[in-house]
């Protein structure tokens, strides 16, 4: 009987990430959640605008519930925000071009 009837076949180590490079990725995610919780915030201030306040910036109390319903917890809403704005923005100005 031999002992070498089977072989371990070892890939290349894979190198973990140095602790500057793991603390760093930490710190960027607690940025990134503090960013989303202030802007969430900022949304509620946005809120105790008038209609005609969010028309000036683009927006609508729609675009605000459905920046704060559609976004999880730790998802930044200021994004919907920014892509409704705009949306507005090109329909507008498509409709102008048109008429």
């Amino acid at each position: 009987m031999r002992t070498t009837d089977r072989t371990l076949h070892l890939g290349p180590a894979t190198r973990s990430l140095p602790l500057t490079a793991r603390l760093m990725l930490a710190f960027a995610n607690v940025a990134s959640g503090w960013r989303a919780i202030r802007n969430r915030r900022e949304i509620h201030y946005l809120n105790e605008l008038n209609d005609s306040q969010l028309k000036d910036i683009g927006l609508t109390r729609q675009d605000l519930d459905a920046a704060l319903i559609t976004s999880t917890f730790f998802e930044d809403p200021s994004s919907h925000l920014t892509n409704s704005a705009r949306r507005r923005t090109r329909l507008s100005a498509f409709r102008s071009f048109r008429d």
